[in-house]
């Protein structure tokens, strides 16, 4: 694919740096010679240096040929305005990176894919949704939802005394048969390999296991993974980020006790305007006294979202350390999730990964209409529709030349969520939730194109 990406940041570069790992062609525009310079050094990419919206500097970006234009420039305008430029010149696709949540919340009304822009994505609006997820499933460090939870996907780290742990997949379904999930992916603790599990893969302690569940396993995966579900009412926030703002509301909004606690006097003041029913303090989340003084050990929940990732580290460490239930904290440095499970925070989460998550469905082949890549693992999981073509139409999953690096978790059908086995047959419009390896997933496609 020929794809256009405006904005040298730490999206852009993000996004640039695992596209060119695919062999996409790239162009990266900016303004900044040594963002470019450093992208260009670093990745196999073409850079262009000019205001993305300049039309001589698309057109010799050949935006006419270009599969998807991507703008993710600090500046929401110059996202706007590129994509609009971008599908008038010929561009198939375009994405928009927009800072005003707003304009999530009325996309519908608003019909921005008349106006040219085929998809909004704000890395802040992704962020606070992300908060709420983990908080409604609380026992687990990742959690995704396929079609509003028809299909549920959570990551957790194995207790020893988990029942299954020591016991391979095909014994542990023997034993328990009755079960509504399915492991779709697995990482053994102190390794950086991610490995698909198949009927001889045996459960250690400390795995990082990723199930495919519905709405019912999700009750018999807390018992089964020693895995209490906590109730959580009351959450603390630090930071009155953008992020902190939208969680903040989204959880005012559902019942929830929060506290806010914001360093900037101003911000805290507008804060309090903003958010009637938060708490609001105005204090520096790095002085534990102050943290003790509003309550911290009350706290159900602690979220740490500030523009500093260690100051969220070090915060959610002081919070666990007070026996917090949940501790989420929200980090640039993707290097942390190299060592997330022995930080000893809950859940980290990214702006730049889950950004990321949401534009790379555009770049796969076949429909794919959700993805999400794991958390520090090496390993996609694709909700693809399956069409009257589709290799996969009409046949049984166990006669399906599925490649040992991946597996079908789940199937979404007229609205209801099913953990599909070897003798269950795919039918065109299926949901298909499927896990698989970077290495994989060529394969992968053609089956549903």
């Amino acid at each position: 694919m020929k794809i256009i990406i405006a904005g040298a940041g730490e999206v852009g570069f993000h996004l640039a740096k695992l596209l060119s790992y695919e062999s996409q062609d790239i162009t990266l525009i900016d303004t900044d010679k040594e963002s470019l310079s450093y992208a260009e050094g670093h990745l196999d990419i073409r850079v262009l240096k000019g205001d993305a919206t300049s039309i001589s500097l698309l057109n010799d970006a050949q935006v006419s040929k270009s599969d998807l234009v991507i703008g993710v420039t600090s500046s929401e305008t110059t996202n706007i305005t590129l994509c609009l430029l971008a599908k008038q010149l010929g561009s198939k696709k375009t994405i928009a990176r927009i800072s005003n949540t707003e304009f999530v919340e009325y996309k519908d009304r608003i019909k921005f894919s008349e106006l040219g822009i085929d998809e909004l994505i704000s890395p802040e609006e992704l962020a606070a949704t992300e908060i709420g997820l983990l908080l409604s499933q609380s026992a687990f460090n990742d959690t995704y939802e396929f079609e509003g939870g028809l299909l549920i996907m959570v990551g957790v780290s194995l207790p020893k005394t988990a029942p299954f742990v020591g016991k391979t997949v095909k014994e542990a379904a023997l034993i328990f048969p009755e079960l509504h999930f399915m492991p779709i992916a697995l990482q053994r603790r102190g390794t950086q390999f991610t490995l698909i599990p198949r009927g001889d893969t045996e459960f250690m302690e400390e795995d990082q296991v990723y199930f495919i569940t519905d709405r019912t396993g999700m009750d018999e995966l807390y018992k089964l993974t020693g895995k209490k579900k906590e109730q959580i009412r009351n959450v603390m926030i630090v930071g009155g980020s953008k992020v902190g703002t939208k969680a903040a509301r989204d959880l005012c909004e559902k019942r929830f006790n929060v506290k806010i606690i914001e360093k900037d006097k101003n911000k805290a003041f507008e804060l309090a305007e903003l958010l009637p029913n938060a708490l609001v303090i105005n204090g520096d989340c790095r002085n534990v006294e102050l943290l003790e003084e509003e309550s911290l050990e009350s706290m159900d929940a602690f979220i740490a979202v500030t523009g500093n990732s260690e100051t969220n580290i070090m915060s959610c460490l002081v919070a666990k350390s007070k026996h917090i239930k949940k501790t989420i904290a929200l980090v640039e440095n993707m290097d942390y999730f190299q060592i997330s499970q022995s930080i000893g925070v809950d859940t980290l989460i990214n702006k730049k990964l889950l950004a990321a998550n949401n534009i790379f469905r555009y770049v796969r082949r076949g429909e794919v209409v959700a993805l999400t890549r794991l958390n520090n693992l090496n390993a996609e999981i694709l909700e693809f529709v399956v069409k009257p073509t589709s290799e996969v139409a009409g046949a049984l999953i166990r006669d399906l030349e599925f490649p040992r690096e991946a597996s079908i978790g789940g199937v979404i059908r007229s609205d209801k969520g099913i953990i599909a086995l070897g003798d269950f047959r795919i039918e065109e419009g299926d949901r298909v939730v499927v896990c698989c390896l970077p290495n994989a997933i060529p394969e992968i496609e053609k089956l549903f194109l």
